[in-house]
């Protein structure tokens, strides 16, 4: 291999390594969304099975079951 040949190397191999790096963050930032909503929608259906229920215009929105999660928690603990 010539001094140019191994440059190019050196080069295509950084950015093959950048790559695997952000398709690795990119797969850790999926995953997380998607396992936050599974466990959002396994939580909600314990809920239905222990008799609790989200308010209609908590229904379907993480966001909003955060409100309502310490009052869901205090009404299950007691």
């Amino acid at each position: 291999m010539t001094m140019y040949e191994t440059s190019d190397l050196h080069t295509r191999v950084a950015r093959y390594e950048a790559a695997v790096d952000e398709l690795r963050a990119a797969h850790q930032d999926i995953r997380s969304i998607l396992l936050d909503q599974v466990l959002y929608e396994r939580w909600q259906q314990i809920g239905a099975e222990l008799g609790f229920a989200l308010p209609p215009q908590a229904a379907g929105r993480p966001e909003a079951a955060g409100q309502q999660a310490p009052q869901m928690a205090e009404a299950w603990a007691g």
